[in-house]
């Protein structure tokens, strides 16, 4: 084939041998041949350890080695490597020997062609490639069967065992070889495996059959599949068979049959619970559907039964689904967590249970499984892993700059003072060195930038105030970004201090500017705003990383095209960026991070994609704070008012629940839109306000806020949602609600907020 490479290793301390060698395969224009040609046997091995080489060629009759001990000393140092051994013509005997050790092929120097030796080598390589193969192939069927329970065996026409693995029945290789069933099992148990196999031999047909096997402790069962087993000639020659010991499953059937007994006494509680409770048939047809499963999910259990579980709450078949169902048939349990769709197509993450039901005679007949929503849990914990992971993150960059920059002082010391120790040198080394010295230079601000994401800058800590930053930082964007951007800032006048380093701050506000005008490349709005905030038990409870106390909040948001959900978790990690290459370092936001955490701050980011950006940097506030008096704490307290707490999330209904009544208000608490309404509806002329989320099971918060204002349309509506988009929180507008609460929120936003409502 033209254009073909062959890497040849040859061991020849003839010159001439060499040197023929060389011009034969000039002739050979189909290969294009790199010979390495060497003399002794001690530098083809250097080699070998080194470099690898499609074929060898090598000579028996060396300087520092002699006859068959060559190819076995090369032989066992290149086991993967094809060998063809040149001998004379006096040593085919010798060669042959070598071939039976392991050789590929031999040449007779002297009557060796260009054509000949290219045929020899590539025979040589295919064939070692088929010896790998197929050594390959058997080592993977050894160690297969070593780690399998299965005994795997062979008998003759006459059921003799002519070849056994993994021998059972409490015997040995060598009590089995030779033996026919009945001189090593009962005479009941033998015949019932000689009909069987006897079935076999005569029909060609394989048999797949469970039987039982008595010994001298116990009764054992198998699951038994028999095969013919064919000559070349395709006659039935004796019988294959493969036995599996499933006395352990039978034993776990017997249990289950039980445990369909305990299930019987107990449905009356099923209801009670609330985990999700379903049972399906072998179909996956819903045979029970719970009280829990109504409110997980949202279907009524009349709409549930007998539609397919698959279609209902997945998306798209999954593996992990039919791994699942495999092993709750074969092993009668499993458990594991899934993420489910609700019947509004909002994700829910459970931790699902599933039993096998058997019926009397023990044969499987349904599933029953038991979720526990595991969301919010599941949530915090991404919460921790991640600031974990930046942390380990963090620990390493650190590590990696340090070194980086013991490597660049040395570089960038030299390159200021080649200059000056060679004040002759000519134009293009003095711009060498010029370029040498800026490149240093980068590396270092590359590595300040690392550091900062890694441990923070220390900086100077003073006093400031924000407001005077965010204003000058304002004007430069105007002046520098393009038109098509408009830059808005809406600061209030009584901003609170914070403790911090003004150029570090700077940077960290001009690097969200500069990610936002990178997300707008065909115009948009650029809002930085900022507001005083503290944060109480109640929103800390909702935020891993916040503590109570006062703080600074400044917000950059964009209209621009967003962030995926799939990687919004790891936009803070250092050099991980969506750029084009040349177009970023991926530091921008880890130094972001680094340097407000350094502050004693935090960052939260909220993003939908195709609908923009917001970062908003929470900074622990200093000076002019003033506690909360008692009269302040009087005058947000109810007058027994009741409120309609509209949320799917129970953690949030207890704190909201909580925190209400500790204030002097009645609450009644609804899961999803259908039941709020229906609340509603019951106790129009007694509720005084409805607090709703937007994203709701069964029946989304808007569609319920408009309903509530047809039954009544003086209403007082207050709306919450973690994350909202410009043209959603329009559409909330629109639909006449009278206040919008962003989530996380503190007791006191929520207060104040009932206050301008009632």
């Amino acid at each position: 084939m033209a254009g073909e490479n062959i890497k040849v290793l040859l061991v020849e301390d003839n010159p001439g041998d060499v040197f023929l060698l060389q011009e034969f395969l000039k002739e050979v224009n189909t290969v294009v041949v790199d010979l390495m040609p060497v003399e002794r046997l001690s530098k083809a091995l250097n080699h070998l350890e080194k470099e690898i080489f499609d074929v060898i060629l090598l000579d028996l009759s060396l300087p520092d080695s002699q006859g068959l001990e060559t190819f076995v000393t090369a032989h066992q140092q290149a086991k993967a490597t094809p060998i063809i051994v040149l001998t004379g013509i006096n040593d085919e005997t010798l060669a042959t020997r070598a071939m039976q050790e392991g050789a590929q092929d031999y040449l007779v120097k002297g009557q060796v062609t260009g054509d000949l030796l290219v045929r020899s080598m590539r025979y040589a390589i295919e064939r070692q490639r088929a010896d790998n193969a197929l050594r390959q192939s058997e080592e993977r069927f050894r160690v297969a069967l070593k780690n399998s329970p299965i005994f795997v065996y062979n008998q003759d026409r006459e059921l003799r065992y002519t070849w056994v693995y993994n021998p059972s029945y409490g015997l040995t290789v060598e009590q089995i070889l030779g033996k026919k069933d009945m001189d090593i099992i009962s005479v009941e148990d033998a015949q019932r495996l000689t009909n069987i196999k006897l079935r076999v031999l005569n029909s060609g047909i394989g048999a797949r059959e469970e039987v039982s096997i008595r010994t001298t402790e116990t009764t054992r069962y198998y699951d038994l599949t028999v095969e013919p087993l064919r000559n070349e000639s395709q006659e039935v020659v004796g019988v294959t068979c493969a036995s599996i010991d499933i006395t352990e499953r039978q034993a776990a059937l017997r249990e289950h049959k039980l445990a369909q007994e305990k299930i019987k006494e107990q449905a009356a509680l099923l209801d009670v619970t609330t985990d999700a409770i379903c049972v399906r048939d072998l179909n996956n047809q819903i045979l029970f559907w719970n009280k829990g499963a109504e409110t997980l999910y949202g279907w009524r259990a009349t709409e549930a039964r007998g539609k397919s579980v698959s279609e209902l709450l997945f998306d798209e078949p999954s593996p992990e689904i039919e791994a699942a169902l495999l092993e709750v048939i074969n092993k009668g349990n499993w458990q594991g967590e899934l993420t489910k769709i609700t019947k509004t197509g909002k994700e829910v993450l459970v931790a699902s249970r599933w039993s096998l039901v058997c019926d009397e005679d023990g044969k499987p007949k349904s599933i029953l499984s038991v979720d526990t929503d595991i969301t919010d849990k599941k949530h915090l914990e991404a919460q921790l892993f991640r600031a974990q992971r930046l942390e380990s993150i963090g620990t390493l960059a650190s590590g990696i700059a340090h070194d980086l920059n013991n490597i660049l002082t040395p570089i960038l010391a030299g390159a200021q003072l080649l200059p000056l120790k060679f004040p002759d040198a000519d134009e293009r080394t003095r711009h060498l060195l010029e370029i040498l010295e800026i490149n240093a230079k980068r590396g270092a601000d590359l590595v300040k930038q690392v550091l900062s994401f890694a441990r923070g800058v220390e900086g100077k800590r003073i006093t400031l105030q924000l407001r005077h930053l965010i204003v000058e930082l304002a004007k430069i964007l105007k002046e520098t970004f393009p038109k098509s951007i408009e830059v808005s800032i809406d600061i209030p006048q009584d901003l609170w201090m914070v403790s911090g380093d003004s150029t570090q701050l700077h940077q960290v506000l001009m690097n969200l500017c500069v990610n936002a005008r990178d997300a707008m490349p065909n115009g948009g709005s650029l809002r930085i705003s900022a507001e005083n905030l503290f944060i109480d038990e109640n929103y800390a409870r909702m935020n891993l990383e916040a503590k109570v106390g006062h703080y600074t909040v400044i917000t950059v948001s964009d209209n621009g095209v967003g962030i995926a959900r799939e990687i919004l978790d790891r936009i803070f990690e250092p050099f991980f960026t969506t750029k084009d290459v040349g177009q970023g370092t991926g530091l921008g936001l880890s130094t972001v991070l680094g340097i407000v955490k350094s502050h004693g701050g935090f960052v939260n980011v909220y993003s939908e994609l195709g609908n923009g950006t917001s970062f908003k940097i929470y900074l622990p506030a200093v000076g002019g704070m003033e506690t909360p008096t008692l009269e302040d704490s009087l005058s947000q307290t109810g007058h027994g008012e009741l409120i309609l707490v509209v949320d799917d999330e129970a953690a949030i209904q207890e704190i909201i629940k909580s925190s209400l009544e500790a204030y002097n208000y009645k609450t009644l608490i609804a899961d999803d839109g259908i039941e709020a309404i229906a609340l509603y509806a019951k106790n129009m002329d007694k509720i005084s306000a409805v607090l709703i989320d937007i994203m709701l099971p069964s029946l989304d918060g808007l569609t319920a806020i408009r309903t509530l204002k047809k039954i009544n349309p003086q209403v007082k509506i207050i709306a919450s949602s973690g994350l909202m988009s410009d043209h959603k929180l329009s559409a909330i507008t629109d639909s006449g609600v009278n206040m919008f609460l962003s989530k996380p929120y503190t007791v006191k936003e929520l207060l104040l907020s009932l206050q301008k409502v009632l």
